[in-house]
C-alpha cells in the first residue's frame, strides 16, 4: 500500500537532509509532500507547502520575519501556522504519515504540529533532543523519536543511516 508522508522542517538550512529522506521514502512507494517552516536564507528543496504559506496560516508575514528581529515570535507564528497546515491536511485525507527533522528549535515547530493529529496517525521525529526526555515535545501522543545522534545539518555516513533508518520507520 503506497501513501503520502508529509516532511515537515526548515529547507534553507538542512535541504540536503530533507532531499535524501524524501528520495528513501519514494524508493520505497510512497509519495512525499513537502512543508518547508524555515524562516531565514532560501529553500534549497523545492516544498508543496511553502513557508510563506505556513507563515500565514500562523497569522504572519514571512517578510516581516525575515527581518530577523522576533526569533521567539516567529517561532511561535511557524508553530502555529505547521500545525494548523497539518491539521487541515489531515482532515482532507491528504497525508498517511508524517516525518519532521531537526534540532532543538526545529523539533519543538515539528512536534507541536504533530501532537495535533491522532494517536495511530504515523508520526516520526528525527532530533538532536531524541535521545533524552521528549516528554515536552510529544505530549500525550504516539511520537516516535529517533536521535540523530549528529546535529541535522548535513549529509554523512551517520546521517545517512539514520535517516534510512527513519525513512524505513515512517514507510513500514
Amino acid at each position: 500500500m503506497t501513501g503520502t508522508i508529509a516532511l515537515v522542517g526548515a529547507f534553507d538550512t538542512k535541504a540536503a537532509d530533507f532531499g535524501y529522506l524524501k528520495d528513501i521514502i519514494e524508493s520505497h512507494g510512497h509519495r512525499t509532500l513537502l512543508i518547508d517552516f524555515g524562516v531565514l536564507g532560501e529553500a534549497g528543496v523545492p516544498a508543496d507547502v511553502g513557508r510563506a504559506e505556513v507563515a500565514a496560516q500562523g497569522g504572519g508575514d514571512l517578510a516581516v520575519m525575515q527581518q530577523g528581529n522576533a526569533k521567539d515570535e516567529a517561532m511561535r507564528i511557524m508553530s502555529d501556522g505547521l500545525a494548523a497546515v497539518v491539521r487541515e491536511l489531515h482532515a482532507a485525507g491528504r497525508i498517511d504519515g508524517i516525518i519532521g527533522m531537526g534540532g532543538t528549535g526545529g523539533t519543538s515547530i515539528a512536534a507541536r504540529a504533530m501532537r495535533e493529529l491522532p494517536v495511530g496517525f504515523p508520526k516520526v521525529m528525527v532530533s538532536t533532543m531524541g535521545g533524552g526526555d521528549v516528554s515536552a515535545y510529544a505530549g500525550a501522543k504516539d511520537i516516535i523519536f529517533i536521535p540523530s545522534i549528529v546535529d541535522v545539518a548535513g549529509l554523512n555516513s551517520i546521517s545517512r543511516r539514520i535517516y534510512a533508518n527513519a525513512a524505513g520507520a515512517i514507510a513500514g
